[in-house]
């Protein structure tokens, strides 16, 4: 009898077990499905679609991704979106990665310098691009003004188009290098001290640990932050859009860009949409060339 009358509670509990895992991953389940899936499938139901807003629209089918090809601003806005990453992506982690083998060391004040150099990380863009449009001012920025004091004419930086997309690099970089540093630091922590002061006792000197040991170590840590800081540039949107909206021209138009003018200011949402699906799928190929990279270096270690 006694086992009979445990045999309810055993059923109930195997059903708590059941069912609290569900109880645990519901909510981001609900989130995911309402702020990411949901918007994906309005997206590209959009695409097929030509359309002012997001209600009804005429089905057009592929009209919109066909437009694409003659669409001199897309081309326009995707060699800028390539000029951006490649001067952004590739500079912060050069710099990220040799402020932390600075910072690596003891030095005196070393925690106060990793926190200034981080501290662009952590403010707004929108603060940031308000604050670096007093910098760059051509009439009366801090950076012209000082170029006046050593003799130097002033400069277009956000006024000429040869400029602005150059002065947009330099502030990006200046924000990410931080967060560069820091991944990186993290990194080099984690590299086995034995090994240096193996190779130290072997002879090796700084810059020969460096690259036989520390770098090779990194090679994980580097394809992450490649990954994210591709993704950043795409996506950047907010200094571009305080510093120079784009212009002068579409000097500075990236494809988010042109994304935001075509669904607010253009007032072609069906066309937006298919824009960004565009953007998603250059951000799913190089992950997916990304991923195979690795793996196939892997290969031959």
């Amino acid at each position: 009898m006694s086992r009979l009358a445990e045999a309810p509670a055993r059923a109930r509990q195997r059903t708590g077990r059941r069912i609290t895992p569900y109880i645990f991953v519901g909510p981001a389940a609900l989130l995911f499905l309402t702020f990411s899936l949901v918007p994906i499938i309005i997206a590209i139901t959009l695409s097929f679609q030509d359309t002012q807003t997001l209600g009804d629209g005429d089905w057009v089918g592929l009209q919109n991704f066909q437009e694409l090809g003659s669409d001199n601003l897309f081309r326009t806005a995707l060699v800028n979106t390539l000029v951006f990453a490649v001067g952004t992506v590739p500079t912060s982690m050069a710099i990220g990665l040799a402020l932390a083998v600075a910072l690596n060391r003891p030095l005196p004040g070393r925690g106060v310098l990793r926190a200034l150099f981080f501290v662009p990380m952590v403010a707004a863009g929108v603060v940031v691009g308000v604050i670096m449009s007093w910098i760059f001012n051509t009439d009366y920025g801090v950076a012209n003004n000082a170029l006046v004091v050593l003799g130097l004419g002033r400069v277009p930086w956000l006024t000429s188009p040869s400029m602005a997309m150059f002065t947009l690099i330099i502030v990006v970089v200046w924000t990410r290098i931080g967060f560069c540093m820091v991944i990186y630091l993290g990194a080099l922590q984690s590299v086995p001290s034995e090994i240096i002061e193996a190779a130290s006792i072997d002879g090796a000197g700084p810059w020969a640990r460096f690259r036989r040991i520390s770098f090779p170590m990194l090679a994980p840590t580097t394809s992450i932050l490649l990954i994210l800081n591709v993704v950043f540039s795409l996506q950047a949107f907010d200094i571009i859009y305080v510093l120079t909206g784009g212009g002068p021209g579409f000097s500075t138009t990236v494809l988010i860009q042109y994304v935001f003018r075509a669904a607010f200011q253009d007032a072609q949402m069906g066309y937006a949409a298919a824009l960004g699906l565009v953007l998603v799928a250059i951000l799913l190929l190089f992950t997916l060339l990304r991923q195979r990279a690795s793996k196939r270096a892997e290969s031959y270690l």
